[in-house]
């Protein structure tokens, strides 16, 4: 299954190379256009030594690994929250009789270098956080890993999203309120939202294993809310659930799909 999507991926992008100087401005651009996101945060700085209690660094570092997991999602399995536009095109039809899996085809579907603009934007701002929080090396192991664990979570929501699209026209509209709306949530210290909302992304959908959690422990911080300890360490187990139920939501989604006859 990864050769194959390597393999689709690799052909779109050998596609795009055929247009350089398009693809390099795309990738500028996103690059350039989610660095605004960076720069309203430190004008916020500007006015206020802290954001919910956390300071410069500590925001850099929660937008750092929220970023790049998000942007590792969206860049591998984001045009799967496009799938209403193949459905009622019919060109979803093409991919069921096709002898590789509809998702990889999916989530492959024009795949451009140009989404490396928004990991990279990520990338550099949590490679400049992280040297100024300095955490000790007995923490760091956490940084991996909640990186891999929001992928999966963003990935599932996605997923999710896609799945919904087999009985909703309007799908991609509430999915994307997860998604990009989820990426934004969790580029904040949680405190700056009520705890009501910070219940639901908890133990509804797990927004805050993305990194809020996770960041405690890196971080060395007091949960503010004072949920349980050993929620900083679930990341793993609350990307797994949520996996699974979108593998589950996904099937029940081909399982039911009926062609549009176009």
């Amino acid at each position: 299954m990864a050769r194959i999507y390597l393999l689709l991926a690799w052909t779109w992008l050998r596609a795009s190379a055929q247009y350089p100087i398009p693809l390099v401005m795309m990738t500028l651009g996103s690059f350039v256009l989610n660095g605004l996101d960076v720069a309203a945060i430190w004008i916020i700085f500007e006015h206020t030594g802290s954001l919910g209690g956390f300071g410069l660094a500590e925001v850099m570092f929660l937008y750092g690994t929220a970023g790049m997991s998000f942007a590792l999602a969206d860049m591998l399995f984001g045009n799967v929250d496009r799938l209403s536009q193949h459905i009622r095109a019919g060109t979803f039809d093409a991919m069921l009789i096709r002898p590789v899996s509809a998702f990889v085809q999916m989530a492959t579907d024009r795949f451009g270098v140009h989404r490396f603009g928004r990991l990279a934007q990520a990338a550099v701002v949590l490679g400049i956080a992280l040297p100024r929080l300095d955490p000790p090396w007995s923490r760091l192991w956490m940084v991996p890993l909640m990186i891999g664990c929001g992928l999966v979570i963003f990935v599932s929501i996605f997923t999710i999203g896609g799945a919904l699209q087999f009985l909703l026209t309007d799908a991609p509209e509430v999915s994307n309120a997860f998604t990009y709306g989820g990426s934004t949530l969790t580029q904040y210290p949680l405190t700056v939202y009520g705890g009501d909302l910070v219940r639901a992304v908890t133990f509804i959908v797990p927004l805050a294993f993305v990194n809020w959690q996770p960041a405690l422990y890196v971080l060395g911080r007091d949960d503010p809310f004072g949920l349980p300890y050993g929620l900083r360490f679930a990341a793993p187990a609350a990307a797994l659930a949520l996996a699974l139920a979108a593998a589950l939501a996904w099937r029940t989604g081909i399982r039911r799909y009926r062609s549009t006859g176009s």
